[in-house]
């Protein structure tokens, strides 16, 4: 059991981890808020799922089971509210009038360096 939740844990740590990149390296605020909405809500759901069944691992009783029953609760709270928040600020940025990402944005910049060089 513990070998099984310690894969969830890091499993879940690899999806953070993508997010943070995918949050450094995509070009514009829509396609980061995707892959942070995506891979912290992943990364979260299958870190929370591996320390309930490592709670459990040590042995079954009523208090371990209620502690691993509200590290699930949690899960399913992050699992349904994260996706929404990151729909809720998207929407927020496209009705200030932030623009998404185009390859024409991205050949416009790199004509300006080569006229700068």
């Amino acid at each position: 059991m513990k070998i099984l939740a310690i894969i969830f844990i890091i499993s879940g740590v690899f999806f953070f981890f993508t997010a943070t990149v995918g949050l450094l390296r995509f070009p514009d605020f829509y396609s980061r808020m995707q892959a942070t909405g995506k891979g912290d809500t992943l990364g979260a759901f299958l870190s929370l799922t591996g320390l309930a069944l490592f709670n459990l691992a040590d042995g079954f009783s009523l208090p371990t089971a209620l502690v691993s029953i509200k590290i699930m609760l949690i899960a399913v709270f992050i699992f349904i509210v994260n996706p929404t928040a990151t729909h809720a600020i998207a929407k927020a940025g496209l009705d200030c009038g932030v623009e998404p990402w185009t390859k024409k944005d991205s050949s416009k910049v790199e004509g300006e360096k080569g006229k700068n060089s």
